[in-house]
């Protein structure tokens, strides 16, 4: 099972929107993936868990994936993140 540490870049962080994307982004791979802040793990795929976590700019999370497409799901919610949500900051 994969584990990356990754950073929230964009200026809002984990909001509405970002969440949604980034659920979205989720739902399309069978995988598992986990998100992970604080001791907290909580389902990618779920819009309010992610919001949960109140992930700001500059926060350290971590990935968990598992499944047949673990690689793939990795790799697209990774760059979803590094191109800040698709937002300018």
């Amino acid at each position: 099972m994969p584990i990356e540490t990754v950073t929230i870049i964009n200026k809002l962080g984990l909001h509405a929107r970002a969440a949604a994307l980034f659920a979205s982004t989720a739902a399309r791979y069978s995988s598992n993936i986990n998100v992970g802040l604080n001791g907290k793990s909580v389902d990618a795929k779920s819009v309010m868990s992610l919001m949960l976590l109140a992930a700001n700019q500059g926060t350290e999370i971590t990935l968990e994936v598992e499944g047949r497409d673990q690689e793939e799901a990795m790799g697209a919610i990774i760059a979803l993140i590094n191109d800040r949500f698709n937002e300018d900051e």
